[in-house]
């Protein structure tokens, strides 16, 4: 009956229809990356835009134009990957190993990213002049 408890040692929230296809996961979770790197792809360009905004009298100038343009052609990269693991059945056990190879790429890649990204945001990009001063009257 439906008001009774489950049985014991199961938990009534996770009820599966039937057997996980580990290819959906597989591509949903490819598809999660690809939007993280998609959010992480425009707050590289809007640092980029700032940088370049500030000109070259900013102190880390081309420190930070060389690693935002490595973490943008790394993602670039990585998007690529994504796409290409998304598209590939991973329940072809033929196909496993190359499957195997793409993810371990684009996982180094990202942690590589990470890094350059916690480089680019310790040299600060300031991005000045952002919010107009405003010039309030008390009465």
């Amino acid at each position: 009956m439906w008001f009774l408890s489950p049985p014991q040692g199961t938990n009534p929230h996770l009820r599966m229809s039937g057997p996980m296809n580990i290819n959906h996961y597989a591509t949903k979770k490819s598809v999660a990356e690809s939007m993280l790197d998609v959010a992480l792809f425009m707050a590289n360009v809007t640092q980029l835009k700032a940088v370049l905004e500030q000109g070259a009298s900013f102190q880390y100038y081309i420190t930070l134009i060389v690693l935002i343009s490595i973490s943008l052609f790394f993602q670039v990269v990585i998007g690529i990957l994504l796409i290409i693991s998304a598209r590939l059945n991973l329940n072809d056990v033929a196909k496993q190993p190359r499957l195997n190879i793409l993810n371990n790429t684009a996982t180094a890649l990202i942690f590589i990213t990470v890094i350059i990204n916690i480089f680019i945001t310790a040299f600060g990009v300031q991005k000045t002049g952002l919010y107009p001063t405003r010039n309030f009257r008390p009465y």
